[in-house]
């Protein structure tokens, strides 16, 4: 009851401290009356005399949002916030900053207004899912980095690759009994799997018994039917070494080695060609077709340390080695690649410019583009290694020492696509340089804009899980909202043609597409302000035009009720080009609530509502 009693308290002293007062009579009046743009300049007097409080500041940050300068409303929203808001202010205020483009801050606004009105939907909506907007602003994410439940935290896990029939092979020193390795004072790495489940979840991981030897074995790389494996193995275990007789020590080196699942066991082991005592070849990844075997190497005629290669593989046996070359290697160490069935090539880096230690980089063989880190969350100042990723299960795995030893984690691919914009001439056919395109989501907030290149042409990568839309505008051309179609990682490319502003004048209207409000409001849009900013360039175009903005609304709700929002909407209409130099003595407004259906209907169905709920804009004089 107390914790009530001080909210109500608050909410007094915020009323009779910020509310209306004589001071504020004419601005409030004319901001009552929907005249924004007056109300702004009389606001602002009281700014200039040192008269504004919070109240002051919020009615300037709402008079400007109900014209969308965005700009102006954020400047006062954040004043107005320093003394005190309402939860109201809040959520504006971060419907601003997300207009901006700034959406970490955005949700901070909104987590504060959640705690004022815990019980709003929308303040729900944003506790549901409260990293909604910035994660559509981080495209440049490709994977959700998790745990998984396999890793020994004492020992090292890593070389993680998952077979088509759900079995994840991996590497581990995790055997307590085996002999311990002298160079690392840790036991020697066997080859587990384990079962991966529907959920993701993985059974218990058990060792490959036939594989494993007294030495080091793996990592490894599975052939997509799943009954060939290539993997590493220390030359020990064949007496496959150098003596140095000076320090009485028998040098090893790594090679790798074929084994075929005969009766749900593997055997005919048999070592490859390009194994030698001089210098180690491991780290195997198979391409789908099965005729291509990348590998790490320090092997002569390299260009660094380590260096990844590829051999062709044939019912002849295998090819001569080549090395993948600069866009790959670097003077430092590459290794650990991984080849996916859409010849993607990841691999480990040191060389190549990262944010410390191994980084885990992409580069697509099938084009001829820069070797591309795979970013933070998958890199770390840490070493992060040992990519793999099932396309046709949906899910990869990479390692990583970030938590101070060798682990397992799991990397869910985040579907993305690529939409393509072409802008022509609807009349001509030209392309057109420099039109403004914008990616907006299914809620009408800006992701990113861009301007047409020389073709006419622009393009942005989004996640495949959200719905979008592209809206096109240039000065002089019509503005249109084109949505994009659903795609599960396919290019959409969409066609667009803009007319001439000329060809939506008529001898009695200016044709514009609908301007739309959100429900129950009466502010201008992201999507209203840039359809009225073409009429604004008509009017200035043509100094003699006058207009009479028709509002209207679809027969849901009273009559009452709908002539007064219809009202406000051409009013809002009318302050909003007015704010853009527009002046006010050529425009007047009427609000035509229900009683001019463009479609008479009773009942009337979603889309006959869409049309009846529209804006005309008349031609009073031209």
């Amino acid at each position: 009851m107390k914790k009530i009693y001080r909210v109500l308290a608050l909410c007094f002293i915020v009323a009779t401290s910020y509310g209306q007062n004589k001071e504020t009579e004419k601005a409030d009046k004319l901001y009552e009356s929907y005249q924004y743009v007056d109300a702004i300049d009389s606001y602002l007097e009281l700014v200039e005399a040192g008269k504004a409080n919070s109240y002051v500041y919020q009615q300037l940050g709402d008079s400007y949002y109900h014209v969308y300068n965005m700009d102006e409303a954020s400047k006062w929203y954040a004043l107005a916030l320093k003394e005190q808001g309402s939860a109201e202010t809040y959520y504006r205020y971060a419907q601003v900053l997300k207009s901006q483009g700034k959406y970490e801050a955005a949700n901070a606004q909104l987590d504060e207004f959640a705690k004022l009105a815990p019980q709003d939907a929308r303040a729900k909506a944003h506790m549901q899912n409260p990293n909604y907007i910035p994660m559509l602003a981080d495209i440049d994410e490709t994977f959700k980095v998790e745990d998984v439940n396999i890793n020994a935290s004492e020992h090292t896990d890593f070389g993680a690759v998952l077979s088509n029939d759900n079995i994840l092979y991996f590497v581990s020193t995790r055997k307590e009994s085996g002999k311990e390795d002298a160079w690392t004072k840790q036991p020697y790495l066997d080859i587990y799997k384990s079962m991966r489940s529907d959920d993701g979840s993985l059974s218990e991981p058990e060792e490959v018994e036939e594989l494993n030897t007294a030495y080091h074995d793996g990592p490894l790389t599975i052939s997509a039917d799943g009954k060939t494996m290539y993997f590493s193995r220390d030359g020990h275990s064949e007496g496959s070494f150098k003596k140095m007789k000076s320090k009485r020590l028998k040098v090893a080196q790594q090679g790798i080695y074929k084994a075929t699942l005969i009766d749900g066991k593997w055997g005919n082991v048999e070592a490859l060609p390009i194994n030698s005592t001089s210098y180690t070849v491991s780290h195997p990844s198979l391409s789908s077709d099965g005729k291509t075997l990348y590998f790490a190497s320090n092997r002569p005629n390299g260009i660094g340390d380590t260096d990844i290669w590829k051999i062709s593989i044939d019912a002849n046996g295998y090819g001569e080695p080549v090395n993948l070359g600069p866009e790959v290697n670097t003077s430092g160490k590459e290794g650990f690649p991984y080849i996916s069935n859409d010849n993607i090539l990841y691999f480990a880096s040191s060389g190549h410019q990262g944010f410390g230690g191994f980084d885990i980089f992409k580069i697509d063989l099938n084009k001829k583009e820069p070797a591309e880190n795979l970013g933070k969350g998958i890199n770390t100042e840490r070493d992060d290694f040992a990519f793999s990723v099932n396309n046709a299960l949906k899910v990869g795995y990479f390692s990583s020492n970030r938590s101070g030893v060798d682990q397992i984690y799991s990397a869910i691919p985040i579907c993305q696509f690529e939409i393509i914009g072409s802008v022509r001439d609807a009349i001509t056919n030209a392309t057109l340089k420099g039109a403004e395109v914008t990616l907006l989501d299914a809620q009408q907030n800006q992701i990113a804009t861009q301007a047409t290149k020389k073709k006419g042409t622009t393009n942005f990568q989004v996640v495949c899980e959200n719905q979008y839309s592209l809206q096109v505008s240039k000065e002089g051309y019509t503005t249109v909202s084109i949505p994009v179609e659903p795609s599960e990682g396919e290019t959409i490319n969409i066609a667009i043609a803009l007319k001439p502003i000329n060809e939506i004048i008529t001898e009695t209207e200016v044709k514009l597409n609908t301007i739309y409000f959100e429900f129950n409001k009466s502010n201008i849009t992201n999507q209203g302000a840039l359809e009225l900013d073409k009429l604004v360039a008509i009017m200035k175009a043509y100094p003699e035009m006058n207009i009479l903005v028709k509002s209207h609304t679809d027969s849901k709700g009273n009559a009452a009720y709908n002539l007064k929002l219809s009202e406000r909407r051409a009013q809002s209409t009318v302050q909003y080009l007015i704010s853009k130099g527009i002046d006010k003595s050529r425009l007047s407004a009427e609000g035509m609530g229900s009683t001019a259906p463009k479609i008479d209907c009773e009942p009337c169905t979603e889309d006959q509502d869409a049309q009846n709920r529209r804006s005309e804009f008349l031609i009073v004089k031209k």
